[in-house]
């Protein structure tokens, strides 16, 4: 069984129009959302023996980031053809790949649509769902793919897991009625405020 892990770049700076699309950097948000993708594929035992990643330098550092987070040394191929690439070209490169558990990083719209057409028999309908409504920056979307990359068609894929980063980013809050019984017992501060 081999592993396709598909990640969009994380968030990209526009504070500088004079740069080139190709040339953009990460966003704070960027810089922040990275690590925890890198940090959630090591802890679900997610990891890649290869990198393809777009050779634009906010998916090289989006990479650089993630892969500072991993318990191994993974090799990264900066693959000319990712940039701004389309579903059947991406797959076309995933096709020549001898590695068994694979991640690309690239860029909407292209990634988003690769997703949604390799899905197929056996994909979280959920997932799916998800990613129709929006794929956003350093989202992760996890197949399992049967037999050889090389032959992996649209449709051959089955997707089973989406991640985002605010699913990582939030914390869950206590119910309502936990909040006020842990604020009615908070020890009384000393000495009196009004004084």
């Amino acid at each position: 069984m081999r592993q396709l892990l598909i990640l969009r770049h994380a968030k990209s700076s526009w504070d500088d129009p004079a740069l080139a699309d190709f040339d953009r950097p990460l966003a704070p948000r960027g810089l922040k959302t990275a690590p925890l993708i890198g940090r959630e594929l090591a802890r679900r035992g997610w990891l890649p023996d290869l990198a393809l990643v777009s050779p634009a330098l906010r998916a090289r550092d989006t990479w650089r980031l993630v892969a500072q987070e991993l318990p191994k040394h993974v090799q990264a191929e900066f693959a000319e053809e990712l940039y701004e690439a389309a579903p059947a070209t991406i797959l076309a490169r995933v096709r020549q790949v001898k590695a068994t558990n694979l991640l690309v990083i690239g860029h909407n719209p292209g990634l988003q649509q690769l997703v949604l057409r390799l899905a197929g028999a056996g994909s979280d309908e959920s997932v799916v769902k998800k990613i129709e409504t929006k794929f956003p920056t350093a989202a992760l979307a996890r197949f399992t793919v049967k037999g050889d990359w090389a032959n992996l068609d649209f449709g051959g894929a089955r997707l089973t897991h989406f991640v985002r980063p605010r699913d990582l980013e939030q914390t869950p809050k206590l119910p309502i009625s936990r909040r006020k019984q842990r604020r009615r017992s908070k020890p009384a501060a000393f000495g009196n405020p009004e004084t």
